[in-house]
């Protein structure tokens, strides 16, 4: 399957600017993955622009 990174940046929630990930999705997480971290997608537009992608912060936007 052909990645649709137009697509996908138009619908892209990350408000980080550089990012050179923005719309290849595989990458974006892998990547926070490997920093034990969630991406921007997961997280309430509030708590995405502190840029905290913890596994905590995550865990206490859904209340757990």
């Amino acid at each position: 399957m052909e990645c649709q990174q137009e697509k996908n940046r138009t619908v892209c929630t990350c408000t980080y600017e550089p990012c050179s990930r923005k719309g290849i999705c595989c990458e974006c997480i892998a990547y926070h993955r490997q920093n034990g971290e969630a991406p921007a997608c997961l997280f309430p537009p509030e708590v995405e622009r502190t840029y905290d992608r913890s596994l905590e912060r995550l865990a206490a936007c859904h209340g757990r």
